[in-house]
């Protein structure tokens, strides 16, 4: 009963039947230290965006020099001063780039601007609650976020430049300040920035952690909750359970930075001096890195998973095919992510029979990842498919997601991996199944919820012109790379004119530019869409979608609290759609039982007995024969 009382409390405290609760809202209160999780969402998703344009930004200044190393860009010295003398972008400045890039785009964009998002729109929307657990601590996780992303940007304004060792930050070059100039201060805001960000992604993770296990409206039990709150919630509890490592880690590397011990350094020569660290293994930051680093992919793909999940089901007319399977799949996700680290470093001298554990557990893993393919290709099957914006996103996100997922294969693969480890074929595999895969979930979600977030609608004839020349576009980048990797050409390389073998790849190289070139171009028209559409769309119905799930049973008017009466009460799954016998193609979740007896069927009751009785009663008395499963 304790969820009950709790939403009972909330009620209360948050919502007097007058618009804003208690107290007037002022433009700081309301729109920058806000702790309504609407606001707070919307702050996270833009955020997010702006960062990603800045990642973007940094990706095609690294393609130009990949595609024509020998060519001076006098404008690249204009914007970059020392980094970009006569025009050419300096080696370490590339690395620099790489670095960033990286980082905003696993980190700031794919982790905190979509679980940050919708986590936080949703959990509260969709579960029938007037606002997270903790309001103020989750106002406090977006402002440490943006806390983060401010002293990563200013490491591009300090004299040394940005940390460069790659977004892994691999010792020793991240834990010897004189190593090169990206190892000084830039390195040092980087781990603080990270360190951060961090303590962001915790309070938000507990937050929804407690929210979806105490907060649920009555009648919501975990098997009526939308695939949304199952990935995010899932998503929270890898986010607890992992970054902490990330932190040990990160703080073992400021005291071999700083103050002299030797966690990750040994036998070291610096030119011509010895340095006195002994004892320490570089290996060990893998370990601790990779235990975080590769959940952190699934804190990436979850979310995506889920939208989709949801995107897709609302958009094909259709219940989601196997959703306790897609659940369970989500959960074993969840465990396995935690034992497939060491697959990152089967080039490290591993003990050949560990490699060979990890390689399993990698592999098994791809179980749960075919599960949830396969049911969205079962649930588009003969569905009744609006091809909206968000739809295609949705569905290019499955695309992504399997021929990222097909070359993961391989990398998994211990023999094979000693060959493909740290190629394009790498970057191409993660680029695919994490980068673009995610992207295109975030982008199906802010498509989709858009008109719940600003009460607007996006213009849907933009949102084709993005999708088409992004995803064309996402594939002639990434693709042509596999086969650079086959070739053996090593990532994170400033020019392909330094070997003979590489040469051939130039040409490879400049279209690859012009495919990011466009993608990045094709970015104005969804940048423009969103930010008019705030302001100029099309004003937005309750139900636009004519989806199940809660939020849409809230007013278009954001209030405080939600709803503006009692919280509705829960009676079904989220995913009645094209029921046979019933009057439309949609029964949202508030809908009860006795409101759709010609619909109903026998395993809705979930075996209560009472509610079965009055369904035969009521079948006999209107002459209905219906098939007993």
């Amino acid at each position: 009963m304790s969820t009950i009382t709790l939403h009972d409390t909330h009620n209360n405290d948050h919502h007097d039947g007058h618009d804003h609760g208690h107290h007037k809202e002022t433009f700081i209160t309301k729109y920058i230290f806000s702790q309504d999780h609407k606001m707070i969402a919307k702050q996270f998703l833009i955020t997010g965006i702006v960062m990603a344009v800045i990642a973007m930004g940094l990706s095609i200044l690294f393609r130009l020099q990949l595609a024509w190393p020998d060519k001076s860009f006098p404008i690249l010295e204009t914007f970059l001063g020392k980094w970009a003398e006569g025009g050419r972008i300096k080696p370490d400045f590339y690395l620099a780039l790489v670095t960033i890039h990286g980082t905003i785009m696993v980190f700031f964009v794919l982790t905190a601007g979509l679980s940050g998002t919708f986590s936080n729109l949703l959990i509260p929307l969709q579960l029938g609650v007037r606002d997270m657990a903790s309001p103020f601590m989750n106002m406090l996780s977006y402002w440490l976020f943006f806390v983060a992303c401010v002293i990563m940007m200013a490491s591009f304004f300090i004299e040394t430049g940005p940390a460069s060792a790659g977004w892994t930050v691999y010792p020793p070059l991240s834990a010897i300040p004189k190593a090169i100039s990206g190892s000084a201060m830039g390195m040092t805001l980087w781990l603080i920035s990270m360190v951060l960000f961090v303590a962001s992604q915790l309070m938000g993770g507990i937050n929804y952690i407690s929210t979806v296990l105490n907060m649920r409206t009555k009648g919501m039990d975990l098997w009526k909750m939308p695939l949304t709150i199952w990935a995010f919630f899932l998503t929270a509890i890898l986010g607890v359970l992992s970054f902490p490592v990330l932190v040990a880690g990160v703080v073992l590397l400021i005291f071999d930075r700083s103050f002299g011990t030797s966690f990750y350094l040994s036998d070291i020569v610096m030119g011509t001096q010895v340095l006195p660290n002994e004892g320490g293994s570089p290996i060990l930051w893998q370990h601790l890195f990779w235990f975080l680093g590769h959940p952190e992919v699934y804190i990436v793909i979850m979310p995506a998973l889920g939208i989709s999940s949801e995107v897709i089901s609302v958009n094909s007319r259709k219940p989601i095919f196997g959703y306790h399977a897609m659940v369970y799949s989500l959960i074993g996700i969840t465990v396995l992510s935690f034992i497939v680290w060491g697959h990152h470093m089967f080039v490290t001298g591993m003990n050949p029979l560990l490699g060979g554990v990890f390689m399993i557990t990698t592999l098994i893993i791809a179980v749960p990842s075919a599960v949830k393919t396969f049911n969205y290709l079962a649930t588009l099957w003969r569905g009744n498919i609006r091809f909206t914006p968000a739809m295609l996103c949705a569905i290019g996100m499955v695309s992504f997601f399997i021929s990222g997922g097909l070359t993961g294969i391989f990398l998994g693969n211990a023999s094979l991996d000693i060959n493909l480890h740290d190629t394009y074929f790498v970057v191409a595999h993660f680029h695919l199944v994490m980068g673009s895969a995610a992207i295109f979930g975030m982008l199906a979600g802010v498509y989709h919820w858009f008109p719940k977030m600003f009460g607007r609608m996006m213009n849907a004839k933009l949102g084709y012109l993005h999708f088409w020349l992004t995803f064309i576009c996402a594939y002639l980048v990434f693709f042509p790379l596999h086969f650079l990797g086959l070739d053996g050409v090593p990532r994170r390389y400033y020019a392909f004119t330094e070997f003979e073998f590489m040469q051939k790849w130039v040409t490879v190289n400049v279209f690859v530019t012009w495919a990011a070139i466009v993608a990045a171009l094709a970015q104005v028209a969804f940048l423009f869409n969103f930010f008019y559409s705030i302001f100029k769309g099309k004003k937005a119905t309750q139900n636009p979608w004519e989806s199940n799930t809660l939020e849409w049973t809230t007013p278009v008017e954001h209030i405080h609290g939600n709803w503006p009466g009692e919280i509705p009460t829960v009676h079904r799954w989220p995913y009645d759609y094209s029921k046979p016998g019933a009057e439309e193609d949609f029964i949202p979740q508030t809908v009860p039982y006795s409101q759709t007896m010609h619909s109903n069927m026998p395993h809705d009751f979930e075996g209560n007995a009472e509610s079965e009785r009055i369904q035969r009663e009521w079948d006999a008395a209107n002459g209905i024969v219906r098939e007993q499963h």
